[in-house]
């Protein structure tokens, strides 16, 4: 059994005990796991932030500049296509 399954139904089983659903209907037990989301949320921000600052210092592509770089790339081999068929 792969772990996301196990993941499940071990959550599905917990859903359904009656003191998980009476301490999740709790305003600050759904504020806490909110400001534990928003967090996490955050910390992943700022550490991609840091990582395009190094790459940038090291004069490395950033995960984003590769994609918008595929983007243009894609869109110029249409835009080729287009106008060999115009030709024909």
């Amino acid at each position: 059994m792969a772990l996301k399954d196990l993941l499940m139904k071990q959550g599905m089983k917990l859903m359904q005990d009656p003191r998980f659903m009476k301490l999740m209907s709790d305003e600050r037990v759904m504020r806490a796991v909110m400001n534990a989301m928003q967090l996490r949320g955050k910390i992943q921000e700022s550490f991609d932030q840091r990582v395009e600052r190094v790459a940038k210092t090291l004069n490395l592509a950033t995960q984003k500049e590769v994609k918008e770089l595929k983007r243009t790339l894609r869109k110029m081999e249409r835009e080729l296509e287009e106008a060999k068929k115009e030709e024909r």
